[in-house]
């Protein structure tokens, strides 16, 4: 279970099933306001003339100004056939007259008539909801029409068409019906897309465990991997460019192999090459030791010119070495500039005609004119000539 929650898949997994809990919720919220919405706004169309058609009835009442019992059992007897309805009575400022409520029910005493009065100017074909004088933070739809008052007066009927007995009845049954409806449509959906998200983010990332293992396998050593991935998406790309890599690296371990064996090649012929000169110098001043009183002045001297050859010799092999290594860390660059390689071959073989002499070996050259300048380093190229005329004297 760790494994899993700690994996790409995992992941992706418990990021897909938030989001759908998140969208559920949220579309659920949605619809179900969208729902009040819809339900209020076709009541109010239905009841358009409510108001108007009550408005007749109680003008005869209001009109004569009768006792504030009769307006009540008035408006109760209208209730009594629409329980839903809540039916107020307004002067021309709002403020509420007549209604039939427990007053202490009814918190306030006078309802805006800006929402009335768009409702009167214009016959609504959208949601407009007024105050409910039950509860003035509330918005409820309604229905409002001109009643006439005693002495002349104009007010409003102003009636709000979902109260409070049918609030309850109705957020009984549609905390029952829509919610659970709701509910039930979101968990199939969740359910669905959760089933289908997983299988293709199975798939997905099962690109990525291939990969995965193969990396892992390139990581232990085994450098002739190679992932097999020809899609152009970034998983592909991403294969490609590993590619690209395995291959750099390889390249990269062949030479360092290479490279390696030339060093532990050179380790050994340097070795061999320090050894010679080594031996004939002890063998030398050990025969000065031992010999120190038997030994003639010509031969002390002859003894010690071979130690100071064989001295001089280890001293170059030496410097060799240390420039060998400069250049291999780049501590020396070459110092490139032109310059004819035809005179640079006869001064070589001028500098080393006489040791060649000495043993009995011709030099000559075959050099083709014209020969072009080349760019290079003319120090390092003498060095590499004559030590190769220098082997070939020797050997």
């Amino acid at each position: 279970m760790k494994n899993f929650l700690t994996s790409f898949y995992g992941k992706l997994s418990a990021v897909l099933l938030i989001l759908l809990l998140v969208l559920g919720v949220a579309q659920l919220a949605i619809t179900y306001n969208s729902s009040m919405k819809l339900i209020s706004a076709a009541d109010q169309q239905i009841n358009l003339d409510l108001a108007k058609n009550i408005a007749t009835r109680l003008d005869s009442v209001l009109m004569r100004q009768a006792p504030e019992e009769e307006v009540e059992s008035a408006i109760h007897y209208l209730m009594v056939y629409n329980p839903r309805i809540e039916i107020y009575v307004l002067d021309a400022n709002g403020k509420i007259i007549n209604f039939f409520a427990d007053p202490d029910v009814v918190e306030a005493d006078r309802v805006p008539l800006k929402p009335i009065q768009i409702f009167l100017q214009n016959a609504p074909n959208q949601l407009i909801e007024g105050m409910d004088p039950r509860n003035p933070e509330t918005q409820k739809p309604f229905s409002a029409a001109e009643v006439s008052l005693s002495g002349g007066r104009t007010g409003y009927v102003y009636i709000i068409l979902s109260g409070e007995r049918y609030n309850s009845a109705l957020e009984m049954v549609r905390d029952s019906y829509i919610i659970g409806t709701s509910l039930k449509v979101l968990l199939i959906i969740l359910l669905l897309t959760a089933i289908a998200g997983l299988v293709l983010f199975g798939l997905l990332t099962r690109r990525l465990r291939t990969m995965t293992g193969k990396v892992e396998a390139f990581e232990k050593g085994d450098y002739s991997i190679r992932l097999n991935e020809q899609s152009a998406d970034e998983v592909g790309q991403l294969a490609g460019s590993f590619n690209h890599m395995a291959e750099t690296i390889q390249a990269s371990v062949k030479e360092l192999q290479k490279t390696d064996e030339l060093r532990r090649n050179l380790i050994a012929n340097i070795s061999h090459d320090l050894r010679s000169p080594l031996s004939s110098m002890q063998g030398y001043l050990e025969t000065i030791l031992i010999k120190e009183e038997n030994i003639s002045e010509d031969e002390r001297q002859q003894y010690l010119g071979i130690i100071l050859r064989n001295t001089e010799l280890l001293r170059t092999m030496v410097d060799e070495l240390f420039e060998l290594s400069r250049l291999d860390t780049r501590e020396a660059l070459p110092q490139k500039e032109p310059f004819a390689i035809a005179d640079l071959v006869q001064d070589v073989m001028l500098k080393l005609k006489p040791r060649a002499d000495e043993n009995q070996i011709a030099l000559a050259t075959d050099i083709k004119q014209p020969v072009p300048q080349v760019w290079a380093d003319i120090a390092m190229i003498e060095r590499v000539l004559t030590n190769l005329l220098e082997n070939a004297i020797s050997h």
